[in-house]
């Protein structure tokens, strides 16, 4: 039986070396800091859109 969605390590450790080899040692970190400047615009974008529902609503109560 196949346990589709399960990642195991092996799988991790291939998945790594694939990266590797695809970008090069050199670039990774340069990778990383867009993954986590991108994951920060969105929930900074997301934060934003939280706020704006509860701005409109106290503009109608009023």
């Amino acid at each position: 039986m196949i346990l589709l969605g399960m990642i195991g390590p092996w799988q991790v450790v291939i998945i790594i070396f694939a990266i590797i080899l695809l970008f090069g040692g050199r670039k990774i970190p340069e990778l990383m800091k867009g993954i986590s400047q991108g994951m920060k615009e969105f929930k900074k974008a997301q934060e934003e859109e939280d706020k704006q529902p509860a701005e409109n609503e106290k503009k109608n109560n009023e």
